[in-house]
């Protein structure tokens, strides 16, 4: 069918409509109250298009549809559909950062872990933590807390003994009959989602009267237990920032923009403060007199609401189109009003006017300033790997090998965000035959630091391993063995047939939280110009290795050039090509008239050799 005969048969309703090239690729979702009305507009006139829009009609080789029940449902499968295929001529939502939340698990015997996605599994979900090293110090604070299991094993209650951690006081037991009932462990895990939800007032209360039920029973222990719990919750409420479900929590948005070139930024505000940010990036929007600030400020709010947290407010710049629908989505997702204001006067607009000034800061610190402030960049990568330490020093290991010859390992040094080249070094790998990464990357890490502890010479905060689960498995049983499990190892993870590329982190101890690349982050720019450095030192070792190992048995072939004489025209001619190349009379003051003569002969027959 063709795409004329397909326009005759669009329906009047509403829904989404899907453009896609001629390989197949989707290049364009959009939404329409009237599916007919719309879709028609890209192809009866070209001439009231803006310039994008007549690119995207040029490339239009066919299209879909999909009927919805109203407005809301359109908006919120667009949203769905560009998230998911990320199309050309969408504005799409890149973001620097990925916040965590903390997710109540939904089973029998939940557990609390750490997740950067919200999926609808049942599951509770809490946060966006702000900043993200906040998420893992709460759910430390819960498992020490409430005890409530980390394991990944189906609870039965048929283990004939508990492992260490119920030992230790991090766990009830659940897995071991006798030692928590079901009942037990769903009072402890409902008064961590009450925890999780703010209410840190109601849940103190009510372990404060448990306390003193148990007390008045002569149960001391248990009421012991109560006693610390119920002091752990009100030093919590206290100086806790996270985002709960008080009435207060506000988003709030401003940008800038120039050109073709804008820089979003977004605060959270919980309980009255500012809490955290977020910063967004686009370089390639529609030029000024065809740039549609409505259309651009629904799409990137139907977005970035499409997954995430939806809070009571949302404070914007100014109006645009599909606020309404919007509103009713956000509206019914929560399950409470949601409300987008646009501000006109008093507090609310001197925030947003506080943002707006944050945004265009943010630009010229982008798009202006070369070389940005080391020390913010290496503040967000601290955020971005949750460290406790700030990476003052960073170091970055790489193997380089063919097929398992002139094995290498490169290794570089970053103190402040600079390269330091004299702490750079590179290794013959001795203890590996053959192509094994995993044991080359496990005597690398552990020569590097038997020897850096030997000397006593300053340990990094910091090191980077390029490769997989394999190789940073390797490289942190090394680190083991040396007592040096304080230093935070992180896996740099090529994608399949792009191996100049990132796909994503994986840090020690958290491989199941994989850290997606984003190139927009200046914290990921540090990360590829590291990676770079090491893949380069790594390599370049490797090459002079082949290059000296292929230039010795080549002149090995050739009668009276010994080790000597090897060594004497390796260093003054450097490469077996430029020895191929020179005359007798360039030879002859380095290894004598005759040995000159065997090797011009010898070059000269491997010449006739290669033109038969």
């Amino acid at each position: 069918m063709t795409i004329a005969d397909k326009l005759k048969d669009l329906p009047t309703a509403a829904g989404i409509y899907i453009h896609k090239n001629a390989a197949g690729k989707i290049i364009y979702v959009g939404k329409a109250k009237n599916l007919r009305s719309r879709v028609r507009q890209y192809f009866q006139s070209s001439r009231n298009l803006d310039p994008k829009t007549r690119n995207l009609v040029k490339l239009i080789a066919d299209f879909e549809f999909i009927v919805v029940d109203n407005e809301v449902e359109a908006l919120v499968l667009e949203s769905n559909l560009i998230k998911k295929h990320k199309p050309r001529f969408n504005v799409l939502l890149k973001d620097d950062k990925s916040y965590p939340h903390l997710k109540l698990t939904n089973e029998a015997f939940p557990k609390v872990v750490i997740t950067r996605r919200i999926v609808r599994d049942g599951s509770h979900y809490y946060g966006p933590f702000l900043p993200a090293v906040l998420a893992r110090k709460t759910l430390n604070l819960v498992n020490r807390a409430f005890q409530l299991r980390t394991c990944e094993i189906e609870i039965d209650g048929k283990l004939p003994r508990p492992c260490l951690e119920y030992h230790l006081k991090r766990c009830l037991g659940p897995c071991v009959k006798g030692l928590c009932s079901q009942t037990e462990y769903q009072e402890a895990a409902a008064d961590v989602k009450t925890l999780l939800e703010g209410k840190n007032k109601e849940l103190a209360k009510t372990l404060e009267d448990r306390m003193w039920l148990y007390s008045e029973e002569s149960k001391f222990e248990l009421a012991a237990k109560y006693r610390d719990l119920h002091r752990t919750v009100l030093a919590l409420s206290e100086q806790q920032k996270m985002a709960t479900t008080a009435e207060s929590d506000v988003d709030i948005i401003g940008y800038y923009r120039e050109h073709q070139r804008l820089a979003l930024q977004l605060f959270t505000m919980r309980e009255g403060r500012i809490v955290g940010r977020r910063e967004f990036f686009w370089e390639d929007l529609a030029e000024d007199d065809t740039f549609d600030a409505s259309e651009f400020l629904g799409e990137v709010l139907a977005q970035y609401y499409s997954t995430d947290y939806v809070p009571l407010e949302i404070h914007v710049p100014h109006d645009f189109d599909d606020r309404a629908i919007l509103e009713q989505a956000l509206t019914e997702r929560r399950g409470r009003r949601v409300k987008i204001l646009d501000p006109k006067r008093g507090t609310k607009r001197s925030m947003v006017t506080l943002v707006e000034t944050n945004a265009k800061i943010a630009f010229e610190q982008r798009f202006r300033v070369l070389k940005p402030d080391t020390k913010r960049v290496l503040e967000e990568l601290q955020e971005l790997l949750e460290m406790a330490n700030f990476p003052e020093r960073i170091e970055s290991f790489d193997i380089s090998n063919i097929s398992g010859a002139e094995n290498v390992a490169g290794i570089v040094v970053f103190e402040n965000g600079k390269p330091a080249k004299s702490g750079y070094r590179r290794f013959i790998i001795k203890s590996v035959d053959g192509a094994n990464d995993f044991a080359s990357m496990n005597e690398a890490v552990f020569r590097r630091y038997k020897r850096s502890l030997d000397e006593q010479q300053p340990l990094p905060q910091l090191v980077f391993i390029d490769g997989g689960k394999g190789q940073l498995s390797a490289a942190a049983a090394a680190m083991r063995s040396l007592d040096l499990e304080q230093i935070l190892l992180v896996g740099l993870v090529k994608p399949p047939k792009r191996h100049n590329e990132i796909s994503h982190l994986l840090v020690y101890g958290r491989e199941n939280s994989p850290i997606p690349f984003d190139r927009n982050s200046l914290a990921f720019r540090l990360i590829l110009q590291i990676r770079e450095e090491t893949h380069k030192t790594a390599v370049e070792f490797h090459r002079k290795r082949r290059e000296k190992r292929d230039f010795t048995s080549e002149l090995s072939e050739i009668p009276g050039i010994g080790d000597k004489r090897k060594m004497k025209l390796l260093r003054n001619f450097g490469s077996i090509e430029r020895i191929a190349k020179a005359s007798n009379d360039e030879l002859k003051p380095i290894v004598g008239e005759k040995a000159a003569a065997e090797i011009v002969n010898h070059f000269v027959e491997q010449r006739k050799l290669a033109n038969r």
